[in-house]
């Protein structure tokens, strides 16, 4: 079978979630793919998944040492054959047609990279559709992730990412990094000269994280990688990334304000401290009664309207404490990328 493109999936820990994605990818109506596996040091291996789908999936497996995943999908990278390498995290799903839509992008106009979003399936929890609505929705700075059709420079997540062959061996692949590894690829792919585009038709069906406990931890190591790449590249900094920062300490500093309020109406006079208690809340119930309805509306479910507010704030300050962390460490402390996070970020 002729292999156009090869389909790199590094996973640890997830022989469910690919499961799900091998079943998805032998819908596809194009057949000229391969599937590369790379188990990345997982304690529960998905060799058996693989293994059930011999016949059924041009399938190789490959286990290793954990180093992380962009190391991970160089090792995969280096076994493949196929003239296109395309990047998928295990917890995706893919729609039938996903391999068309990427060759009608390609005939349509040629390119070097790619990148497409991602959309909450139907069966998926209402934590899942949740934290989805917050990743991609334009009231939580989501929307820069793929859902504009019209950007100037698109930056492919490692999530849905394509790139050809030849490209990816001029850029060395990913580094190193264990978080923001995509998107310091992609800034590569810019500096090279190469052109990369959003193929919005390109989509998948994205998990990420299973409850707020494991987003709150992605979206904070998401934080502490933007700094990181700030200091590789000082240019690649733009105000849109400082705005969770900036909701963080602004939610902080409202609530240390009413605070403030609550003590002095209990030593003084009650009224005359009230709007100083009372008045710092009203953005922020401003704020999660549009997400509510926002959502609400966009997935016809109160519930899960009420759950993206929890999922909106997780994510914003989750990054935004990661962000103020990393910053402290590594701007004002001056210590290096392994040694401000070692115990935490590189295990």
């Amino acid at each position: 079978m002729d292999c156009t493109y090869s389909i790199i999936v590094p996973v640890y820990n997830r022989p469910d979630e690919v499961r799900e994605l091998l079943e998805s990818l032998t819908a596809q109506t194009r057949k000229d793919f391969e599937v590369v596996i790379v188990e990345d040091g997982s304690t529960t291996d998905c060799r058996a998944v693989a293994e059930s789908f011999a016949g059924r999936l041009d399938l190789k497996y490959f286990a290793k040492k954990n180093s992380g995943p962009g190391l991970s999908r160089n090792y995969g990278a280096e076994r493949a054959r196929g003239e296109w390498l395309i990047v998928l995290d295990s917890d995706v799903v893919l729609p039938c047609g996903y391999l068309e839509a990427v060759s009608d992008e390609l005939r349509r106009a040629p390119a070097d990279a790619f990148g497409g979003p991602d959309r909450a399936h139907d069966s998926f929890t209402d934590t899942q559709k949740a934290i989805s609505y917050s990743m991609t929705s334009f009231f939580t700075t989501g929307g820069i992730r793929g859902g504009k059709k019209k950007l100037d420079k698109f930056y492919p997540r490692s999530f849905n990412m394509g790139v050809r062959r030849d490209a990816y061996l001029r850029l060395g692949g990913f580094s190193p990094m264990r978080f923001g590894e995509d998107i310091d690829f992609s800034i590569r792919i810019f500096k090279a000269g190469l052109s990369c585009r959003l193929f919005p038709g390109a989509w998948v069906w994205h998990k990420r994280r299973t409850d707020f406990r494991k987003f709150f931890r992605q979206v904070y190591n998401s934080g502490i990688a933007r700094v990181n790449l700030y200091k590789k590249y000082p240019e690649s900094l733009k105000a849109v990334h400082l705005l969770p920062a900036v909701f963080t300490l602004g939610v902080i500093a409202l609530v240390l304000t009413s605070a403030a309020g609550r003590l002095l109406m209990h030593y003084d006079d009650l009224h005359r401290w009230y709007w100083l208690c009372a008045g710092p809340w009203l953005p922020i119930l401003a704020y999660c009664a549009l997400i509510a309805a926002d959502s609400a509306a966009r997935n016809r479910s109160l519930k899960i309207g009420l759950l993206s507010v929890g999922a909106a704030f997780v994510q914003l300050m989750g990054y935004g404490l990661g962000f103020i962390a990393a910053w402290w460490k590594r701007c004002v402390m001056g210590k290096d990328e392994f040694s401000a996070f070692g115990d935490t970020f590189y295990k």
